[in-house]
């Protein structure tokens, strides 16, 4: 067999599906986490589980046999029985993927079968099953920002009082510490952790029926009648009484995990708004970090590099921070997604046409997004080098005017605000056209300014004592738990 290039052993393509979504052009998210946490394959088994789900909280208040909810939990106990591909195509007869897994769980689970999605709708196992994938994926997201957190506290610690430029708008402005840039980093992670974990604790199950009254649960038996199974909110039949619906809600919630909802939320979409804001505000909060990197790693300030940085296909010198492109790329992707469920809250009616069906895959994007960001950047955060030499040596690249506004604080009481801005300013410009220190130049003039007698000019015109209180603040920002 002739191969591709001449002779020899033909190149076999992988066995794989051609249509499947392998991350091909999303790097940030291949392999990670958040990539399987979000996946088809999570997103069924968070629906199989919503089904059971239903059913044993269903028998749990009398309302169906337990023998139902032990068939129906097994039959949705393995989720490769069922045609992911499959359902996906007889989805767009519906509109949306649980009408045709109601079928094959209903067919899986046999004789009781007729308990499948007893009551429910669509709409109360999708959300359900959506608040899920988050839940299950913001365990991993939590974990990778307490990596992060760690890895920053240490860089904060170790580099209190290592001396660098700050930087405004570009420039050089004032000196700063490594610590402090660090801790503020640190800050921003632990503003995500907070705001994930308040979203992750009020995630909540969905149930309502067909409109949100829970009539077809109130109006099915508690006597262990066969029912209908008929899919979208059909009546059981039977007995079974407000009551025992009106506590299905929060049964089902304690069965998966999740909050109890007050009432239905079909169309009151603040879960997912507030879920779209911690996850965008998350994203956004790594986003600064990785922007932080990729400047300080350019060649020409290389104060700060990647542990692990990538290769290039053309240049073989290059170390590039593939990491922090990565996380910068998610930075300015999730706005939009965010931007997207926010949209989709005016929703009409009881249940919406396009408003829910618009926001699954734009939650599903953002998830991985804030997964996958979260990841990198821990993994950015544990093997960051400093370079503590460059850092202090660029102090120096202003010729002193790095201390401008220190020695204009310190000098104004002594010769008076307008003679004491006159001089700085004259020896500014001098600094700039003739290359020579800001602190010579001082010195120099202190000769004729008999108010600078007594005064320390070497230790006024050091950058490295000019740090304020950037050692106080970053202890300060480290007693933060």
């Amino acid at each position: 067999m002739t191969g591709p290039t001449g002779p020899g052993p033909a190149i076999e393509p992988p066995h794989r599906d051609p249509e499947l979504d392998a991350g091909l052009l999303d790097p940030l998210r291949a392999g990670s986490p958040a990539e399987a946490a979000t996946g088809d394959a999570a997103f069924l088994r968070a629906l199989l589980d919503a089904e059971a789900a239903l059913t044993r909280a269903q028998a749990a208040l009398g309302a169906v046999p337990a023998e139902a909810a032990r068939a129906v939990t097994d039959a949705a106990a393995d989720p490769y029985r069922f045609d992911v591909r499959s359902i996906a195509l007889r989805a767009r007869a519906g509109g949306n993927p649980v009408i045709p897994l109601v079928a094959d769980l209903t067919a899986a689970a046999g004789e009781w079968g007729a308990y499948v999605h007893r009551g429910a709708t669509s709409q109360d196992v999708l959300d359900t099953a959506a608040m899920l994938v988050a839940a299950r994926t913001l365990g991993g997201v939590l974990a990778d920002l307490a990596r992060s957190e760690a890895a920053l506290a240490a860089l904060a610690a170790a580099h209190r009082d290592t001396p660098m430029p700050g930087r405004t708008l570009t420039q050089h402005a004032v000196p700063t510490t490594f610590g402090l840039k660090a801790a503020g980093w640190r800050s921003l992670v632990l503003d995500a952790r907070d705001r994930l974990l308040a979203v992750r604790d009020r995630l909540p199950a969905q149930l309502g029926g067909a409109a949100g009254t829970l009539a077809a649960f109130a109006d099915a038996g508690s006597d262990g009648g066969r029912g209908s199974a008929s899919g979208d909110g059909g009546p059981a039949g039977g007995d079974g009484g407000a009551a025992s619906a009106a506590g299905l809600p929060a049964a089902y919630a304690r069965e998966l995990g999740l909050a109890a909802p007050l009432i239905p939320w079909h169309t009151l979409r603040t879960p997912v708004a507030d879920l779209a804001g911690a996850l965008a505000l998350a994203t956004g909060a790594l986003g600064k970090i990785a922007a932080d990197v990729l400047t300080l790693s350019r060649t020409e300030i290389a104060e700060l590099a990647e542990g692990t940085g990538g290769g290039s296909s053309a240049m073989p010198h290059k170390a590039n921070p593939v990491r922090a492109t990565l996380v910068a790329s998610a930075a300015r992707r999730s706005p939009h997604l965010a931007a997207s469920l926010y949209a989709c809250l005016p929703a009409e009616d009881e249940r919406p046409a396009g408003a829910w069906h618009a926001e699954w895959e734009p939650l599903r994007e953002l998830l991985r997004l804030t997964g996958a960001a979260a990841h990198h950047t821990a993994a950015l955060a544990e093997g960051l080098r400093v370079d503590a030499a460059a850092m202090r040596a660029h102090l120096d690249l202003t010729g002193g005017l790095l201390v401008s506004e220190r020695l204009s604080v310190v000098l104004a009481p002594l010769l008076g605000r307008a003679r004491a801005r006159a001089l700085l300013t004259g020896l500014a410009a001098r600094t700039r056209t003739e290359g020579r220190s800001l602190a010579g130049l001082l010195a120099e003039a202190a000769v004729d300014v008999p108010e600078l007698a007594g005064v320390d000019l070497a230790e006024l015109t050091d950058p490295t004592r000019a740090t304020g209180l950037a050692g106080h603040l970053t202890d300060r920002a480290l007693e933060r738990r």
